[in-house]
């Protein structure tokens, strides 16, 4: 049911912008993702048109992938920030100093080390995609290991993010020093940091996710200060991605 009501949803929307094209009262689908789709459904040549499952299938990812990670990688800071109000003054310096009260800007965005290492810590604790799955496409050695073609590995990004071994004995400690560095001084193993997967077929979505929390976090910073509920109840629950089940509770003050 709920499946089908998803599609139904996702079906209006395109209906809607399709119905405008054909009224005239637009005169094309839209030069964002869904017009390009839209237009490939609608293209000419048939060999060059998608499908309508294809279609909605690519929207229902896009969503998922698109918004819901980066929904879920923001609430997570959030509340690690409520929690750590150090670190929630020493971003806010950062974000008042490159952008004042002005909104962030494409030249300051890269400027922002603090936040990137609040938001690498937060990603590190609480990674959004709770498995990376990959196939074994032919008998492989890994380490002592002999993995058979057509093997399913699901990678739990939690399970190594949280490797005393890599991280230290204070690895469930949020401490976004670690990422003082950037990524690749955080620990001496590179493949131990993959919120985002890793390889070629790393999400093609990080950067864009990343500066949209960037620039979302800079204007809370620059107009509130958090703090934590007493309402709130710690309960992180796997469902696709990684929830907080019960909501995030904070008290925001107006600065």
């Amino acid at each position: 049911m709920l499946e089908r009501e998803i599609r139904n949803c996702v079906l209006e929307i395109i209906k809607k912008r399709g119905e405008k094209v054909m009224s005239g009262e637009e005169d094309s689908f839209g030069s964002d993702f869904l017009g390009v789709l839209i237009k490939a459904h609608h293209d000419t040549d048939e060999s060059q048109r998608i499908l309508e499952d294809d279609l909605v299938d690519e929207c229902k990812t896009f969503h998922l992938a698109g918004q819901e990670t980066t929904n879920v990688l923001l609430a997570w800071t959030v509340l690690l920030l409520a929690v750590h109000t150090d670190w929630q003054e020493e971003a806010r310096k950062e974000v008042f100093n490159l952008f004042g009260q002005e909104n962030p800007n494409p030249d300051g965005i890269w400027k922002l080390k603090t936040m990137s290492a609040v938001i690498n810590e937060s990603l590190r604790l609480y990674p959004p995609a709770v498995a990376v799955v990959r196939k074994v496409e032919r008998e492989v050695r890994l380490g002592k290991l002999i993995l058979p073609a057509n093997l399913n590995l699901y990678i739990s990004p939690i399970a190594v993010h949280h490797d005393p071994q890599t991280w230290g004995e204070d690895e469930h400690q949020f401490k976004p020093e670690r990422f003082s560095e950037g990524i690749a001084k955080a620990t001496n193993n590179e493949a131990a940091f993959f919120p985002f997967g890793a390889g070629p077929r790393n999400c093609v979505g990080m950067n864009f996710a990343i500066n949209e929390a960037k620039i979302a976090l800079s204007m809370i910073s620059q107009r509130y200060s958090l703090t934590l509920s007493p309402a709130y109840v710690h309960s992180p629950f796997q469902l696709l991605t990684l929830h907080p089940q019960h909501g995030i509770q904070v008290m925001i003050q107006s600065l």
